[in-house]
């Protein structure tokens, strides 16, 4: 698809202002996009695949953030760009996935020219905002269980995906729990009829 399509609301002039200046990059599952504490260069709206954005601690422990996907851009790494500021998240590939690197010296410059482009800066704050309140709100006032099954309701949401293709492990990451944890929960949940456990595969039951 040729990316354009993806903004289908960027004026021309804007077009061509990214099309000169920005590079695309691929970028293969599980490479690491942006680390904490690097300087940002560049903002990254995503062409194909998947992003994970998350926060780490000290101690290598994972907060979830939230994903992007094809049309999508990281509100985070917009800040930290504009204002000069190294990041505060990794941005990690979940799967195979293209992006389209715009330098942060060309960011002043659309937001001040082109009126499509503020737009987009700014619903992309909102909706990340949006999702991000959505996080804090399932933490802190659900019980693991009921996180759990946010989790799996929101992945399938973003993904577009009927199954969940990703370990045990790695939702106990996401959700800062342990891998046996989120086994004995996902079994409760299988118990219900909520999901089908398979190998390496958890299919929600509609």
């Amino acid at each position: 698809m040729n990316w354009k399509e993806l903004f289908p609301q960027f004026e021309p002039g804007l077009i061509n202002a990214i099309e000169k200046e920005a590079v695309q990059r691929s970028f293969n599952a599980g490479d690491v996009i942006m680390r904490t504490g690097q300087y940002i260069k560049s903002t990254a709206l995503v062409l194909e695949g998947r992003v994970k954005i998350y926060r780490e601690n000290q101690e290598g422990g994972e907060f979830l953030m939230y994903y992007l996907g094809p049309g999508q851009a990281c509100a985070v790494s917009m800040i930290c760009a504009l204002q000069s500021h190294t990041s505060e998240i990794m941005a990690v590939a979940e799967e195979d996935s293209e992006v389209l690197m715009i330098p942060v010296q060309l960011m002043d410059d659309m937001m001040n020219k082109y009126k499509t482009w503020y737009q987009f800066v700014i619903q992309t704050y909102r909706n990340r905002f949006d999702e991000i309140l959505s996080v804090v709100d399932n933490i802190a006032f659900r019980n693991m269980d009921e996180r759990l099954e946010f989790y799996l309701k929101r992945y399938v949401e973003k993904t577009g995906k009927k199954s969940i293709d990703i370990s045990h492990q790695q939702i106990a990451d996401d959700l800062n729990s342990s891998r046996e944890v989120i086994s004995r929960l996902l079994k409760k949940m299988e118990q219900r009829n909520l999901v089908k456990l398979h190998r390496n595969m958890i299919e929600l039951v509609p």
